[in-house]
């Protein structure tokens, strides 16, 4: 789940983080009124699940509350990466002297959490890595232990010459980790991280995601989920009980199991397709489950071939079949439809398949060869 910027600004605030001082505002004229507020100038930031709000210019400087309203009213409605804007962040203007990145995130190979720093903060850390990797330090964090104060102090020293900056940003660096670890968090960043002329660190900007799996010990973090900011076909899977990943491909699969999941789109890729999604129904699977299924793959436009590979075991062969035919009569289906189902009911889910004009293939091959066969 992510949060949004003055969402994850708030966590921050709370483990007593300095953090520039904004509210969000939902039409111009409030985008007007706060600008008056903090003296006339200040930033208007798109607030949306998604990176390049600058690029994409979602984030605008206003020198006037009029000028701030004007761009409050640009931003408003604006579609950034496919999400549409709908509250904008206005924050005073910050005198910078300096900008760095600061972040944590699960290194899931290592099975920690890891800290990175640059000095070079402000644009994305994704094209620091790529040009002038060497401008990022790691730091792996022992999670018995959480981050000691020496290495709080070590990172903080990666980013400033000056002591009294060092020791700010070292307190900094300890409270992002005290949100991250506190909150069930998969990522926390900073960027940019200031300094100003006057010799304050302070955070402007803030990043959060959190590991759905942490939500429900968290309800007060699972209450911040903005469903309006996020993908539709990933809000109805989620309440669907549905596992759900959008891929680019447009080879539609639904499948029970996230082993056969994975194995099936291995296969397409195999016979030279792309997956369009990875989707798992999981077992018990009820007609209903499947129908939402198919509603969620046949709302892509990208998908030209819907894959259905069951291999039931608690999931009964017959269920699917039902649920595949109540999509077909309730939603109409444009695009061809392959199915394999093998295991528990299978004869009565190939009858209740022929008797809907539809018809199951029986191998794993087979299905998968004939989709990347019609995607083309």
């Amino acid at each position: 789940m992510n949060l949004h910027e003055y969402q994850a600004k708030e966590l921050f605030r709370e483990a007593g983080m300095a953090v520039n001082p904004g509210e969000v505002a939902g039409d111009p004229e409030q985008a007007r009124a706060l600008a008056e507020r903090f003296g006339g100038n200040a930033v208007i930031k798109a607030q949306v699940h998604s990176g390049g709000r600058g690029k994409a210019g979602g984030v605008k400087l206003a020198r006037s509350p009029e000028e701030a309203a004007d761009h409050a009213s640009a931003i408003l409605g604006m579609e950034i990466n496919g999400l549409v804007v709908g509250e904008v962040l206005v924050c005073p203007i910050e005198d910078i002297a300096t900008e760095a990145y600061v972040g944590v995130l699960v290194d899931r190979e290592g099975q920690c959490p890891v800290f990175m720093v640059s000095a070079e903060g402000g644009v994305d850390i994704e094209e620091v890595a790529a040009t002038n990797p060497e401008a990022i330090h790691r730091v792996r964090v022992d999670p018995r232990y959480g981050l000691l104060p020496h290495q709080a102090y070590g990172l903080a020293a990666r980013l400033y010459d000056d002591p009294g900056l060092v020791r700010q940003a070292a307190r900094i660096v300890a409270q992002l980790y005290d949100v991250f670890e506190g909150n069930g968090a998969s990522m926390a960043e900073i960027n940019p991280l200031i300094s100003t002329a006057g010799g304050r660190v302070v955070a402007i900007d803030a990043k959060m995601s959190i590991d759905d799996n942490e939500l429900f010990r968290r309800p007060a973090v699972a209450a911040l989920r903005d469903t309006a900011s996020e993908d539709s076909a990933d809000t109805r899977a989620r309440d669907a009980g549905l596992s759900f990943v959008k891929l680019d491909g447009n080879v539609g699969c639904c499948v029970n199991g996230a082993g056969l999941a994975m194995a099936t789109m291995d296969l397409v890729k195999y016979y030279g397709g792309e997956p369009a999604n990875f989707l798992d129904i999981g077992g018990s699977s009820s007609p209903d489950k499947v129908v939402a299924a198919l509603e969620i793959i046949t709302s892509d436009p990208e998908v030209k071939v819907i894959l259905f590979n069951i291999f039931g075991g608690i999931t009964r062969c017959d269920d699917v079949a039902r649920g595949i035919v109540a999509a077909v009569n309730r939603i109409g289906i444009d695009v061809p439809l392959v199915i394999r189902l093998t295991g528990t009911n299978e004869e009565l889910a190939r009858e209740i398949l022929a008797e809907a004009g539809l018809a199951a293939v029986a191998t794993m091959d087979e299905v998968v060869e004939q989709a990347v066969r019609l995607a083309r």
